[in-house]
């Protein structure tokens, strides 16, 4: 069957050039050059076997054929621009949902919050609590501001935000116990830990020089929890000694609800934000912007 359709692009060529009377306003409009539109517009004529433009003066006009075919063409790419031109209306206006783990919801970003709806208040933000590997792009979601690290999934695009620095923290009862001088002293207590980061642990005591034998019967004796925020809780009751990434601890330790006797170990992972495209030029990029100010502002602080 023979195929009557031409090129978009051709078409999107003549609708160009037909409502603007001319090819270097067409290719203007279009960015592209005037050779592009003019082989456009030979395409089209060829393809229909007719000529759709006469010279007229220094410009063009329609012939008969070309008016039958501008009338169908200008009214359907009409349409088009009024359908992108109300989704972007739409997509701007609507909330941007940001995904977040609950601990780091609720240790970082929620004491923050005020603070970037006043700063960020076109953005429109709604933040829900999720799993960690939440994919933008789904479910509604925005983007999703976590914890991870290479390789990264696939068809999201990663804004790495800073490297992230974990520490064995304690509440200032215990960690008067240890000695700041010897890691191996927090094997005197109860370690704390969480199947959400079974990695923790042995990164922080492969850097310290830890006997992995040691640590790992440490472990099968400690305690476990479900999530992140209630073995930092266990840490501020005195259960024993936690670990956990250094920015979710940051406001307790400058508040000495706990402490961090041997300081931080940096890890492969990072703080990252996870879009479902790029959008450099829209509100993912201004999130990002803040997102590294706020972080910039509290390890300066330090």
């Amino acid at each position: 069957m023979l195929n009557t359709m031409p090129s978009l692009s051709a078409l999107r060529a003549f609708e160009a050039t037909a409502r603007l009377g001319s090819v270097t306003a067409a290719a203007n409009e279009l960015s592209v050059t005037h050779g592009a539109v003019s082989r456009q517009l030979r395409s089209l004529e060829e393809h229909f076997g007719v000529a759709l433009f006469a010279k007229a003066g220094r410009g063009l006009e329609l012939t008969r054929h070309g008016e039958r075919l501008q009338r169908g063409v200008g009214e359907a790419f009409t349409r088009l621009r009024d359908g992108c031109a109300q989704l972007k209306r739409d997509v701007e206006a609507a909330p941007f949902i940001l995904a977040c783990p609950g601990t780091l919801l609720a240790r970082w970003l929620i004491p923050r919050l005020d603070h970037l709806h006043r700063e960020l208040p076109e953005l429109k933000l709604h933040v829900v609590s999720s799993a960690s590997d939440a994919t933008p792009g789904r479910d509604e979601v925005s983007a999703t501001l976590t914890f991870s690290e290479p390789p990264w999934p696939a068809g999201v695009e990663v804004v790495e935000l800073a490297a992230e620095h974990i520490c064995a923290v304690a509440s200032p009862q215990l960690a008067a116990r240890f000695d700041p001088q010897r890691p191996a002293t927090l094997f005197d207590a109860k370690l704390l830990h969480t199947a959400s980061r079974p990695q923790a642990w042995p990164q922080w005591a492969h850097a310290h020089a830890l006997d992995s034998t040691r640590l790992d019967r440490s472990l099968t004796e400690g305690q476990g929890f479900d999530h992140l925020y209630y073995l930092m809780e266990a840490a501020v009751a005195g259960l024993g000694v936690a670990i956990a990434p250094r920015l979710l601890v940051e406001d307790d330790l400058r508040t000495g609800r706990l402490v961090a006797p041997w300081g931080s170990v940096e890890t492969p992972a990072w703080l990252c934000l996870w879009l479902a495209h790029s959008d450099h030029q829209g509100r993912s990029a201004r999130l990002v912007e803040w997102l590294r100010r706020e972080l910039n502002d509290m390890y300066l602080s330090r």
